[in-house]
């Protein structure tokens, strides 16, 4: 029964959104009818309200939808939508701000006389706007308004002004800050723990094993990192539409015609492109490139572009005047004192100990001072002119609730949709088709592509996306990364914008275009740019670091990097080191020759000895490495073989398990229709249980009965490949410490052999004088002794003298003695430490040579080349499905 209230509650809620009922209460609305009508049935029919749910009953998924919402506000790490009214404060004030007006006019003029010119414009300035307002509506509007006369003026084709103006205006769903990525990523996140636990029971299930390691798990997603992962692609599909005007205006002079400008391209012009252009080029670098940079969240990049766009707007609205400039002018000064203040001074209140450390921070308040006044006093102004400031804060109010509402609407039908077991039906068919994640990716495609002919970009993100993401996000087959995952999707969803007959950038347009131009041309001039979108979509999807490179960058570069012993890093780290090993192998092995012949008979044996068996591993490693690599080639050629026979039991596997869940959904039933009244329903379905088990013994004996030992010689293979890389990390490991130990110590000996005066002199005075001003001294001279690698032990000593001196009862004799150790201790390292200049520059050429490969994975975050490499590596997707 549970699908017939599935399909109750797909078909109430596309008879409410196609009647125009509100999104915000249908999505709701459908939930609830549906669960109450469920749970009514139930308990008419079979005397139970539950009886016609998947799992649970009505009170559970009729609140599960606002628990999980809830759960966004309530959680400190899920604060994702915060970020959501900042950008559309954002973007409605500069939209009321009329920057869209100069940048038509400014880039018509710029980009006319080429080929095609003003179509590029209209691109040009539909990426700059889309990376400051991001508001669809008012940019199609706009270049309805302004560029859409200018270039049916100069005889442009009708299609072809039409589409540039429609599409250039959905840029801003893609290209960043974007409300439907931040939206996207707030999703994703929650399907990238459902999908972790799906495959971590895969893995269970295949293997045997407990845990999963952690390097087989989902990769998450945040909307910093959607905004990183969106760029390129964005970019990428800014360029494919100015291609394609080029090209077309080139082939076909008369549909896209040069339009020269009538002035000249003198100083004044140029100086109207820098005002017009650079303000927003600004707010882009400083909202955008905080994020990129580490320096800001995206809720705090969300700030920042909020008040840079009060301060644009306070310009902007100005009635003109010598004062039109003076607040944005001392914003900027704010920002550049705040600037010089946090490069040059300690600006940590907790870390100020100086007077130069106090002047820093005077120096940020007035900073702050002036950045302060500049935005009360672009408020003031927006707030005088015309109010614009209480509309603007009256549309982001609106647009804000509009979202959330939305949200929560989405969540409560989610919800729903697994109560009558959508879910799993929906796994169950990607999972059924042939063709592996690929054909399960298609399919998911193309219906979000269907979807968006009908309905709109947040309906599509939060109803699809939580119900299809984790399916795909738990294939290991294909190992896709969540941040790809969304931009593909954000791609997609961008079509929904342009395709008839509910294409909302159509409808904008055609609300502003003159009656001349026919709602056919507008639809006929779209599709080329669907079919660019399209393209972008494919070109992304078949080249993943588009996407994934950027996050992955500046996440390994930042100062919140993982360490490179990060398990997830290690197949990539590896294959660096390879091909260093690769590339400089006679390097090091010169490199390793040099160090063994270091004279270390000065040394202390234990010292000594490590730095030489530190030498004969690092030598070592990289024919380990090779071993390593060669136990890899082994699966490697195991696998195509291995794959045949892996991917059909594993089929085979995944439906006696679908079979196992509707054994047990029925034997549930059973046992919820007791007495004579329902035999014949509790015969039914025990002969289906009973088909349903044959079918299962059918399908157990189609798998190989070589299939146990196919998969123990390989999963031998993999155990060997996994057994000689942890040889070879324990190894190297081992090597750069042993060698870093020394050279560390080492390189301390210049400050221990300075620290000698002043222990002589300390122990001429033990005994005399005031023994706490006496312990004070000791105190500091211990302190100096614990800085120095290699000096614990003068440094205990030298700490039971101050202990001494410290007592109530004073004990100099005691003090004494333990100074004398102290002494006896230093003079020991002194010899052997007074001649380490002599090897330390060798050892340190050494140290500096095999840091980078060897040693690599000991260091506290990755050197940038090192980061750099893996960040390549690992945005390119992998296969792991045969660990499974």
């Amino acid at each position: 029964m549970e699908i017939y209230f599935l399909l109750l509650l797909i078909l109430i809620m596309a008879a409410a959104l196609g009647s125009g009922y509100p999104v915000a209460f249908a999505l709701p609305g459908a939930a609830i009818v549906t669960v109450v009508l469920a749970a009514l049935t139930g308990y008419l029919f079979a005397g139970s309200t539950d009886a016609f749910f998947h799992t649970g009953g009505p009170q559970q998924w009729l609140s599960a939808g606002v628990t999980n919402l809830r759960g966004v506000y309530w959680e400190v790490e899920r604060d994702t939508l915060i970020a959501i009214p900042l950008f559309i404060f954002m973007g409605i004030t500069l939209q009321r701000s009329k920057i869209a007006e100069d940048l038509l006019v400014t880039m018509a003029q710029l980009f006319g006389p080429v080929p095609g010119g003003l179509g590029i414009s209209v691109v040009f300035v539909g990426a700059l706007l889309a990376a400051t307002t991001g508001i669809v509506g008012a940019t199609v509007v706009a270049m309805g308004l302004i560029s859409l006369p200018a270039m049916m003026r100069n005889k442009y084709s009708t299609p072809l002004a039409t589409g540039t103006i429609a599409a250039s205006g959905t840029l801003g769903q893609i290209i960043p800050p974007s409300i439907v990525l931040i939206i996207l990523a707030d999703q994703l996140a929650s399907a990238v723990d459902q999908a972790s636990t799906t495959r971590k029971a895969l893995y269970k299930a295949a293997t045997g094993e407990i845990t999963m390691p952690s390097a087989f798990d989902v990769i998450s997603t945040s909307a910093g990192e959607m905004f990183l992962g969106a760029l390129v692609p964005g970019l990428v599909l800014v360029l494919l539409y100015m291609a394609y005007i080029l090209i077309f205006a080139i082939l076909k002079p008369s549909v896209a015609p040069a339009v020269h400008h009538g002035g000249k391209f003198d100083g004044a012009f140029w100086g109207k492109v820098f005002i017009t252009l650079v303000p927003p080029l600004t707010l882009i670098f400083l909202v955008l490139g905080s994020i990129i940079g580490g320096i800001a969240t995206v809720n705090q990049a969300g700030a920042i572009g909020a008040a840079g766009a009060m301060i644009m707007a306070g310009y902007r609205l100005y009635g003109g005047g010598r004062m039109t400039y003076v607040p944005a002018l001392i914003g900027l000064a704010g920002l550049v004192v705040i600037a010089l203040a946090l490069k040059n001074f300690e600006m940590n209140l907790k870390a100020v100990d100086t007077t130069n450390d106090w002047i820093g921070i005077q120096v940020g308040i007035f900073g702050t001072i002036l950045l302060v006044t500049s935005l009360i006093w672009s408020g003031i102004r927006i707030r005088k002119i015309e109010n614009t400031l209480a509309g603007i804060m009256l549309e982001t109010a609106k647009t804000t609730a509009l979202v959330f509402i939305i949200l929560l609407g989405a969540a409560m039908l989610t919800a729903a949709f697994r109560a009558f077991g959508g879910e799993d039906l929906v796994r169950d068919f990607l999972d059924s088709l042939p063709g592996g994640f690929w054909a399960k990716f298609v399919i998911v495609m193309a219906v979000i592509f269907v979807l968006g002919f009908f309905l709109d970009f947040i309906e599509i993100a939060v109803v699809v996306v939580p119900i299809v993401a984790p399916i795909l996000l738990a294939d290991p087959s294909a190992n896709v990364t969540a941040v790809w995952l969304g931009v593909m999707i954000g791609l997609n969803i961008q079509t929904s914008f342009l395709t008839p007959p509910f294409g909302f950038a159509l409808f904008y347009l055609r609300g502003v275009a003159p009656a001349a131009v026919k709602t056919l041309q507008i639809y006929k001039g779209v599709i080329a740019f669907i079919l660019l979108q399209l393209l972008a979509l494919g070109i992304v999807g078949y080249y993943p670091p588009l996407a994934n490179y950027l996050p992955a960058r500046v996440s390994f570069l930042s100062e919140t990097a993982p360490p490179p012993r990060n398990p997830k890093l290690q197949y990539c780290i590896e294959q660096y080191v390879s091909e260093r090993f690769q590339e400089d192998g006679a390097q090091l092995q010169a490199a390793h020759a040099a160090a063994g012949n270091i004279d270390l008979s000065f040394l202390p044996p234990d010292l000594a000895k490590g730095f030489a068996e530190g030498v004969e591993k690092a030598s070592n490693a990289q024919a380990l490495l090779d071993e390593a690599h060669a136990a890899g080639q082994a699966i490697t050629d195991a696998s195509p073989a291995y794959r045949v026979v892996h991917t059909k039991v594993r089929d085979l596997e995944a439906v006696i398990r679908g079979i196992d869940e509707h054994i047990a959904e029925l034997r549930s039933e059973i046992n919820r229709l007791p007495g004579e009244a329902n035999a014949a329903a509790r015969e039914t379905r025990q002969a289906e249980t009973g088909t349903l088990e044959a079918e299962k013994e059918g399908l157990l004996a189609q798998i190989p009965a070589d299939w146990a030992a196919t998969y123990k010689s390989y999963s031998g293979l993999i155990k060997a490949e996994e057994k000689a890389l942890n040889a070879y990390r324990k190894n190297s490991d081992q090597a750069y410490g042993d060698i870093a130990d020394v050279v560390t110590k080492l390189k301390g000996s210049v400050r221990f052999l300075e620290l000698g005066d002043e222990l002589t002199a300390l122990s001429g005075r033990i005994g005399s004088g005031d023994p706490e001003a006496l312990a004070a001294e000791v105190g500091l001279l211990a302190d100096k002794f614990g800085e120095v690698e290699g000096a614990s032990k003068v440094r205990s000593e030298i700490s039971k003298v101050r202990r001494a001196l410290e007592a109530k009862n004073p004990d100099s004799a005691k003090a004494a003695a333990a100074m004398a150790a102290a002494s006896q201790l230093y003079d020991e390292q002194k010899d052997w430490r007074a001649k380490a200049g002599s090897v330390l520059p060798q050892m340190e050429a050494y140290e500096a040579a095999i840091r980078n490969t060897i040693g690599v994975r000991t260091l506290d975050r990755m050197p940038r080349e090192v980061a750099l490499d893996v960040a390549s590596c690992s945005a390119v997707h992998r296969d792991i499905s045969l660990n499974f």
